[in-house]
């Protein structure tokens, strides 16, 4: 089943009732004017196991803790807003499998030769990616990458996801002369940092749901960063992002600021479909695939990490 994701930009009030998240808006709440039948008719609920994200966007927001420990328990990713709001914070439940402590184990011991081969196994797909999405969208000549791809090393000693990104970013707008990729860079990047931060949430939960520490990286390990395993694993699964953004920029759409129309589209990611071998099926879904043969790859039972490709 296809997890729901809740997007709240205006002041509500998240409660729990008999396992639904009860969605309630104060503006209706508190205005004596209005007759109850319509404040009740204006409650909305969702059943917590149906939901996957959720984003609370507002200062005046109010969450329970009972809301906010069953959205946890059911490893829903509770993304917070600050007052650009972006997202700025993540918070998912500190177990997510059965056998964690054993996984845990056995990806705190892996050797450092596996982990360059992931990563190896990760910056080829990327590039692979990349190269799909200019080749089918913009038909940009992409036999440099697609060369880079197959001479990816382990651990990517020869930079080769650097020199790709150098060729990619110029060509993947081709309507905006002199794109530079960069967090504070000029527009659409406002669009990619969103769409990346909810990519960032999707594989962090499905890494905690697969048991695995999020925090510990394959090639990432900034001492600040407590993610640095779901900005490894999410690599592959940017072009994707990359794409929607493309599509919002090519309908012609003013792009200047996150407006809520552009916010609604990209949190449409977590639906995307993308295939994993012969198999479409939704981002997230498929994201849930790629972490579980993450697991399998740390255990000895699997060489290679499942990731999505451009068909």
């Amino acid at each position: 089943m296809i997890k729901k994701t809740l997007y709240f930009g205006n002041p509500v009030y998240l409660t729990l009732r008999d396992a639904q998240l009860v969605i309630k808006f104060p503006q209706v709440e508190n205005n004596d004017d209005l007759p109850d039948l319509f404040k009740k008719k204006n409650v909305i609920t969702k059943p917590v196991e149906d939901i996957g994200v959720v984003i609370l966007d507002h200062k005046q927001i109010t969450i329970t803790t009972g809301a906010l420990e069953a959205l946890l328990e059911n490893k829903v990713a509770v993304i917070t807003c600050n007052s650009q709001r972006m997202p700025t914070g993540l918070m998912l439940p500190l177990y997510g499998n059965t056998t964690q402590n054993e996984r845990f184990r056995e990806q705190l011991s892996s050797s450092v030769p596996l982990r360059k081969q992931l990563w190896q196994q990760t910056v080829k797909a990327k590039i692979e990616n990349q190269a799909a999405l200019l080749q089918r969208n913009l038909s940009s000549d992409v036999r440099c990458m697609k060369i880079w791809a197959d001479k990816v090393k382990s651990g990517d000693s020869d930079n080769l996801e650097a020199r790709a990104a150098a060729y990619y970013w110029p060509r993947v707008f081709p309507g905006i002369k002199g794109f530079v990729r960069g967090r504070d860079g000029f527009p659409p990047n406002n669009l990619l940092n969103y769409g990346y931060a909810i990519l960032r949430a999707v594989v962090a939960r499905g890494l905690v749901s697969s048991g695995l520490l999020p925090t510990l990286g394959i090639h990432h390990h900034n001492r600040y960063n407590a993610y640095c395993l779901a900005d490894d694993i999410m690599e592959p699964y940017r072009p994707f992002v990359d794409a929607l953004v493309g599509d919002i920029v090519k309908s012609g759409t003013d792009y200047q600021d996150l407006t809520k129309d552009i916010k609604s589209k990209l949190l449409t990611i977590p639906t995307l479909d993308v295939q994993i071998g012969e198999l479409t099926r939704p981002l997230m879904v498929a994201v849930t695939q790629t972490t579980t043969s993450l697991y399998k790859c740390f255990s000895g039972e699997l060489r290679r990490i499942a990731y999505p490709s451009f068909k």
